[in-house]
Protein backbone atom coordinates (compact mmCIF):
# COMPACT_ATOMS: atom_id res chain seq x y z
CA UNK A 1 0.00 0.00 0.00
CA UNK A 2 1.62 3.15 -1.08
CA UNK A 3 2.39 5.71 1.92
CA UNK A 4 3.51 8.89 1.67
CA UNK A 5 4.53 11.03 5.18
CA UNK A 6 6.05 14.64 5.18
CA UNK A 7 7.87 16.59 7.80
CA UNK A 8 9.73 19.71 8.47
CA UNK A 9 6.93 22.51 8.81
CA UNK A 10 6.46 24.70 11.58
CA UNK A 11 6.34 28.37 11.99
CA UNK A 12 8.40 30.77 10.14
CA UNK A 13 9.04 34.96 9.68
CA UNK A 14 8.21 36.51 6.28
CA UNK A 15 11.57 36.43 4.48
CA UNK A 16 12.55 32.87 6.38
CA UNK A 17 13.12 29.55 4.79
CA UNK A 18 12.29 25.95 5.98
CA UNK A 19 12.89 22.67 4.17
CA UNK A 20 10.01 19.63 3.72
CA UNK A 21 10.44 16.13 3.42
CA UNK A 22 8.43 13.80 2.44
CA UNK A 23 9.11 9.69 2.98
CA UNK A 24 7.84 7.11 0.34
CA UNK A 25 6.97 3.48 0.51
CA UNK A 26 4.83 0.87 -0.57
CA UNK A 27 5.71 2.03 -4.34
CA UNK A 28 8.68 2.15 -6.87
CA UNK A 29 9.25 6.03 -5.96
CA UNK A 30 11.87 6.22 -8.36
CA UNK A 31 9.93 5.35 -11.02
CA UNK A 32 7.42 8.11 -10.45
CA UNK A 33 6.49 12.02 -10.99
CA UNK A 34 6.13 13.37 -7.79
CA UNK A 35 4.46 16.39 -6.87
CA UNK A 36 4.23 19.09 -3.96
CA UNK A 37 0.43 20.39 -3.15
CA UNK A 38 -0.97 22.67 -0.90
CA UNK A 39 -4.12 24.01 0.85
CA UNK A 40 -4.82 27.45 2.90
CA UNK A 41 -7.42 27.35 5.70
CA UNK A 42 -10.72 27.87 3.14
CA UNK A 43 -9.03 27.20 0.06
CA UNK A 44 -8.99 24.50 -2.49
CA UNK A 45 -5.80 22.21 -2.82
CA UNK A 46 -3.41 24.45 -5.07
CA UNK A 47 -0.53 22.03 -6.67
CA UNK A 48 2.65 23.88 -6.38
CA UNK A 49 5.34 21.83 -7.69
CA UNK A 50 6.64 18.35 -9.61
CA UNK A 51 9.78 16.78 -10.25
CA UNK A 52 9.88 14.19 -12.96
CA UNK A 53 11.02 10.56 -12.07
CA UNK A 54 15.05 11.16 -12.62
CA UNK A 55 14.73 14.02 -11.12
CA UNK A 56 16.01 16.23 -14.54
CA UNK A 57 12.85 17.93 -15.32
CA UNK A 58 11.26 20.10 -12.61
CA UNK A 59 7.99 22.77 -13.09
CA UNK A 60 6.40 25.02 -10.34
CA UNK A 61 3.50 27.21 -10.01
CA UNK A 62 3.94 31.33 -10.56
CA UNK A 63 3.02 31.77 -7.06
CA UNK A 64 6.73 30.07 -5.75
CA UNK A 65 8.83 29.96 -8.71
CA UNK A 66 12.28 31.41 -7.89
CA UNK A 67 11.47 30.87 -4.34
CA UNK A 68 10.79 27.03 -3.75
CA UNK A 69 13.32 24.50 -5.11
CA UNK A 70 12.02 20.47 -5.47
CA UNK A 71 14.09 17.77 -5.41
CA UNK A 72 14.65 14.15 -4.63
CA UNK A 73 16.44 11.39 -3.52
CA UNK A 74 15.63 7.73 -5.02
CA UNK A 75 17.91 6.19 -3.43
CA UNK A 76 16.81 7.41 -0.11
CA UNK A 77 12.70 7.07 -1.70
CA UNK A 78 12.50 11.01 -0.24
CA UNK A 79 10.82 14.29 -1.91
CA UNK A 80 12.06 17.39 -0.45
CA UNK A 81 10.79 21.20 -0.75
CA UNK A 82 13.25 24.12 -0.56
CA UNK A 83 11.23 27.34 0.75
CA UNK A 84 12.80 30.53 0.37
CA UNK A 85 11.34 33.95 0.76
CA UNK A 86 8.34 32.77 2.44
CA UNK A 87 5.33 35.33 2.11
CA UNK A 88 2.03 35.02 4.53
CA UNK A 89 0.10 33.69 1.33
CA UNK A 90 2.55 30.82 1.50
CA UNK A 91 0.53 29.54 4.92
CA UNK A 92 -0.71 25.92 4.43
CA UNK A 93 -0.70 22.56 4.46
CA UNK A 94 2.06 20.84 2.22
CA UNK A 95 1.83 17.27 0.73
CA UNK A 96 3.43 15.19 -1.64
CA UNK A 97 1.64 13.32 -3.74
CA UNK A 98 1.90 10.44 -6.68
CA UNK A 99 2.03 12.31 -9.88
CA UNK A 100 2.50 15.53 -12.26
CA UNK A 101 1.08 18.55 -12.48
CA UNK A 102 -0.80 16.61 -15.60
CA UNK A 103 -2.68 13.82 -13.44
CA UNK A 104 -3.54 16.23 -10.95
CA UNK A 105 -5.53 15.78 -8.89
CA UNK A 106 -3.57 12.97 -7.64
CA UNK A 107 -5.35 9.51 -5.69
CA UNK A 108 -2.03 8.94 -3.37
CA UNK A 109 -1.20 12.13 -1.32
CA UNK A 110 0.41 12.44 2.05
CA UNK A 111 -1.77 13.62 4.95
CA UNK A 112 0.48 16.75 5.09
CA UNK A 113 2.71 19.04 7.46
CA UNK A 114 1.92 22.52 8.43
CA UNK A 115 3.61 25.47 6.96
CA UNK A 116 2.73 28.93 9.00
CA UNK A 117 4.36 32.24 7.40
CA UNK A 118 3.94 34.66 10.33
CA UNK A 119 5.74 37.64 12.55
Amino acid sequence: QAQLVESGGGLVQPGGSLRLSCTASGFSFMWNDMSWVRQAVGKGLEWVSDISSGGGVTYYSDSVKGRFTISRDNAKNTLYLQMNNLKPEDTAVYSCSKGSRASFPHSVRGKGTLVTVSS
